[in-house]
């Protein structure tokens, strides 16, 4: 029974002994979504200053299969999940929460929980150049990774390809993986107290 103006959530899906793995993911790059609002891909390309400003946090993801080896296995409803663990004593504790969309029978979840404090990013560009005459651009970027815990971590590390669909990286000091059209991850294991830095170069036509 519900009271007037009264709001009660109910629990639709628990799952025991569901395994979930945490994910350190470092987007660099800061978009002011209200300065850029209804920019085309034309005002992008030659907005020198477009996605140059960075972000220092490294994100906490958890990721789970839905399947029913995982205990889960039913289409998920769009909702909120949250994430328990047993501590030494074997008492629940809390560890994260957040949204997600209708998600099938399947397919890997993965929901953003916070910032690791352990961990730093640091993204900038080293060079940038636009030559409109012969429709091409080219930039170069160097991002640093700081791991302050005491144990190895592997960073993803996304960067994405805003100034056009046609393009090609001239130089990386680390193999990247091609997500989408405009997309591409790196996955960087840092050691305890270690700095990495991982530099790309990409050129585009158009």
């Amino acid at each position: 029974m519900l009271l007037d103006r009264e709001t009660k959530q109910v629990e639709f899906v628990r799952a025991n002994d569901a395994k979930s793995t945490p994910v350190y993911v470092y987007e660099g790059a800061v978009i002011d979504a209200n300065r850029y609002r209804g920019w085309n891909r034309e005002n992008i390309r030659n907005d020198q200053n477009y996605g140059i400003e960075s972000n220092p946090k490294v994100w906490v993801m958890r990721e789970f299969q839905n399947t029913k080896e995982n205990h889960l296995g039913i289409a998920l409803p769009k909702g909120r999940v949250r994430f328990y663990t047993r501590d030494d004593a074997g008492r629940l504790q809390f560890v994260g929460e957040n949204n997600i969309d209708h998600t099938p029978t399947g397919e890997v979840v993965r929901v953003y929980t916070g910032n690791a404090f352990d961990l730093v990013g640091e993204r900038k560009r080293t060079s940038y150049q636009n030559d409109i005459q012969n429709r091409s651009a080219s930039e170069s970027f160097e991002i640093k990774l700081r791991n302050r815990k005491t144990t190895a971590t592997e960073i993803r590390v996304i960067e994405r390809l805003y100034h056009g669909d046609n393009w090609n990286l001239t130089a990386q000091s680390d193999r990247s993986n091609k997500m989408d059209s405009n997309t591409i991850e790196f996955r960087i294991p840092v050691q305890p107290n270690e700095e990495r830095v991982v530099t790309y170069t990409v050129h585009y036509t158009w």
